[in-house]
């Protein structure tokens, strides 16, 4: 059977009637708040992106972890506390994603929470450099029942990967995208679906062809180009690609780039998901990597407070009003670029 059909059939059979009810009322409710140009909010999130730390091995240049530019704390999100958040959303969650900032496998409970969540029977994915995916882990994380795993592979090369994953090892990458493969076939395991996630930059895009011939020498199911999302890009970034379907910028007349899509008043992310930080925080979405717009904190509130809170339906209103007035949203287009080759 095709990776991307197995793939599919198993996050079908993880959707409960109560859970395909709630995708419904969430999806008409953003649907009648388009047409009525007011915030509705009807049901509970899909989705959530779920914080396992803010700790990151690496120094990737646009990444606040990277940069180690936080202004909030660094630290992980403690197994009891995300018990006591699943329990409260569990039976109508669709997908979770063990990732915002950091890398998820320095949090030592991280495989502990997957397997948390995988017996609740949400569909559960994660994103990480591989750094960390020695043989244990590797088999650890096929154990977990983890759906879906993202290995960031940025070059086909050390000198060109390390062009964006500062004091990255290429070799590590692969030798644990390796293990991941093979602990699948030694336990006999369909997930999780593996995915090289190749954030497509100027030092790399040659190497767009390589990396899927890498991902097939490997084993692993799928490759996905991602474009990257520069700050300071209106007078031009060396990160930026020459080729312009693997940018979000468009250079104009003057020299200068603007971002190509339009900024449409509307936003389905944040009436479909949200992010929860480590320490509890909820926040609208993955570009506010800061925590700046904290919408409820869930160490004094309830889960459905704060999604049905007015902190959450006022920031749900501004984006009505206009999303180039929001900070986080002026470089977003509803979400990044992702797409398969």
């Amino acid at each position: 059977m095709p990776a991307h059909l197995s793939d599919s059939i198993n996050f079908i059979k993880k959707q409960t009637p109560t859970r395909l009810f709630n995708a419904t009322q969430v999806y008409i409710s953003y649907q009648l708040t388009k047409l009525f140009k007011k915030p509705i909010q009807w049901g509970t999130p899909i989705s959530i992106s779920i914080e396992p730390t803010t700790a990151c091995n690496l120094r990737c240049p646009e990444c606040p972890s990277g940069l180690r530019s936080f202004t909030r704390n660094t630290g992980n999100l403690k197994f009891d506390f995300f018990r006591q958040t699943v329990s409260q959303v569990s039976d109508r969650l669709m997908y979770m994603l063990f990732y915002f900032q950091g890398e998820p496998y320095i949090n030592p409970h991280f495989l502990d929470m997957v397997k948390h969540a995988s017996e609740k029977g949400i569909y559960t994915m994660t994103s990480t450099n591989a750094h960390f995916l020695d043989d244990d882990n590797a088999r650890k994380t096929v154990e977990s029942g983890l759906d879906r795993i993202i290995i960031s592979i940025d070059g086909t090369t050390q000198n060109t990967y390390e062009q964006y994953r500062k004091e990255g090892d290429l070799e590590k990458v692969i030798t644990g995208a390796k293990n991941i493969v093979k602990w699948k076939q030694k336990l006999n395991s369909p997930t999780p679906h593996t995915i090289f996630q190749f954030l497509v930059v100027k030092p790399n895009e040659h190497q767009v062809d390589e990396v899927h011939q890498l991902a097939a020498e490997i084993g692993i199911d799928e490759v996905r180009l991602k474009t990257a999302q520069v700050y300071d890009y209106k007078n031009g970034n060396p990160l930026i690609p020459d080729t312009d379907k693997y940018s979000r910028y468009r250079k104009q007349k003057d020299g200068s780039y603007t971002i190509k899509n339009k900024l449409l008043n509307h936003c389905w992310k944040v009436w479909h998901s949200c992010v929860i930080t480590w320490d509890g925080l909820v926040v609208p979405c993955c570009f506010d990597k800061d925590a700046q717009h904290q919408l409820g904190d869930l160490k004094t509130l309830s889960f459905k407070e704060v999604w049905q809170g007015d902190a959450f339906q006022s920031f749900r209103g501004l984006i009505l009003k206009g999303r180039s007035q929001i900070d986080i949203c002026k470089n977003c287009t509803e979400g990044c670029k992702v797409f398969s080759q």
